[in-house]
């Protein structure tokens, strides 16, 4: 019987410690619980700043789980009862963003840390790390899901809406629940496009060997677009916090900040690319946005967001193209710079266009909002009283897209020429040859 050499043996002993990486059931649940708080923090400040701490029957914790529940793509819904002949309508369907945001990036880091410091991982040791983050945070879905419901009674004030509901027993109460089942399948989806997002942009997460191949061309745009997102976040952000401070309206404006950030500079993102947006404000409610974008959507029928309608209220609006090509352009140098130096310009043209198409996508798809509130009696008509409501916000999909993909082509190709000037990984410095009168030592 031959003994196994020792080097054999220090590679087994290796590959078996790498099996037993720290990433069980414990390294799970801090990740959930983590993503679990900074959501909770994220919401509750938001909803304290926009004045939902008083709220009656102590409904603040139930608020709270509702917008962390449609942070993850939940599903609440509203509901509303004014008697036996009077009724009420609701719908609403948003995402708070700034939530969703401070989630993914908790759980992002809960699940790269145990997998740092390591070039390849199995498929089975991955969909298995994954799977207990999945578990935990469907039954973290299943408590939101329980806690976010909630009722209220709407206030008719001295209107002549009130005598009647007060004559009929018809006055309204409005409230929300939680589709339970809807929101375990739109919260896993949101877990697994988290957790894919990861592992497409992080140079620390292992891959399986077989997808070892397509990092060169995926992870690089992965990453810029993941950049140029995240610059949109940090520069709306320092200038939300300098309109806090010069112009006052600070609680409101951190509210803002904290719930809905990245739907307004995603959305003024779209808009400097050229893209544009249908939607209609009417009614007493609204969207957390700056003024201009107020006056251009509330209007009878549905109006266009654009930079032309909007510069035909404030012409600074400009800017918003400027911003864009700036940094899409610095997001494919960028990209260009974290790709292998043999790639050549068209190469990268490609790669960008497909990753801001890809980008643009997801946020048309998030961005969108449509609520809409309504009390009616013997089902004719509007109550009055300022209590019906429409608010509604949808991207032109195909021409956003369009524009993207040209956005894409030219700001590679040009990324990729400026990346020539500099040093990158795999390039290799040419051999200047043998120095003349140099003699052996």
């Amino acid at each position: 019987m031959i003994e196994q050499t020792p080097p054999r043996r220090t590679a087994a002993q290796r590959a078996e410690q790498g099996q037993r990486a720290p990433h069980g059931w414990p390294h799970a649940l801090v990740a959930v619980l983590a993503s679990l708080v900074a959501m909770a923090v994220v919401a509750a400040l938001g909803l304290w700043a926009a004045g939902a701490a008083d709220l009656p029957g102590g409904a603040f914790p139930n608020v709270v789980a509702a917008v962390v529940v449609m942070a993850v793509g939940g599903s609440v819904e509203l509901s509303g009862d004014a008697g036996a002949i009077a009724q009420t309508n609701a719908g609403l369907s948003v995402l708070p963003l700034s939530v969703s945001l401070a989630g993914g990036l908790a759980i992002a880091a809960g699940f790269l840390r145990p997998l740092r410091h390591r070039a390849v991982a199995d498929v089975k040791e991955l969909a298995g790390w994954a799977a207990r983050i999945a578990v935990l945070w469907l039954l973290l879905l299943i408590g939101l899901g329980l806690l976010a419901r909630h009722r209220f009674a709407i206030g008719l004030g001295n209107s002549p809406a009130a005598d009647i509901g007060d004559a009929l027993d018809s006055s309204p109460t409005a409230g929300f629940d939680t589709d339970v089942p809807l929101t375990l399948v739109f919260g896993l989806l949101w877990l697994a496009g988290v957790l894919v997002v990861v592992l497409l942009v992080s140079r620390r997460a292992p891959l399986p060997g077989r997808l070892l191949r397509f990092q060169e061309s995926v992870r690089p745009a992965a990453f810029a677009m993941v950049a140029l997102l995240l610059t949109y976040v940090a520069l709306g952000f320092v200038v939300g916090v300098v309109v806090a401070v010069t112009r006052g309206h600070a609680v409101a404006t951190f509210a803002v900040l904290l719930l809905g950030l990245p739907n307004l500079v995603w959305l003024a993102f779209t808009l400097g690319l050229g893209a544009s947006w249908q939607g209609r404000v009417d009614g007493p409610f609204g969207l957390p946005m700056p003024k201009v974008l107020n006056a251009v959507l509330r209007t009878p029928d549905d109006s266009t967001l654009s930079l032309h309608t909007l510069a035909g209220h404030d012409g600074r609006v400009w800017w918003l193209l400027v911003v864009a090509a700036v940094l899409v352009l610095g997001a494919a140098f960028l990209m260009a710079v974290r790709s292998p130096a043999r790639m050549r310009a068209w190469q990268h043209a490609v790669h960008m266009a497909v990753a801001l198409t890809l980008a643009v996508l997801a946020v048309c798809l998030l961005a969108g909002v449509s609520a809409h509130y309504g009390l009616s009696l013997l089902g004719i008509g509007d109550l009055g009283g300022g209590l019906s409501g429409l608010v509604e916000l949808r991207p032109q999909l195909v021409r956003a897209l369009l524009l993207a993909v040209a956005w894409g082509l030219v700001s590679g190709f040009l990324g990729g020429l400026f990346a020539r000037r500099v040093h990158r990984r795999g390039e290799v410095e040419a051999d200047p040859g043998p120095r003349t009168g140099a003699g052996p030592a």
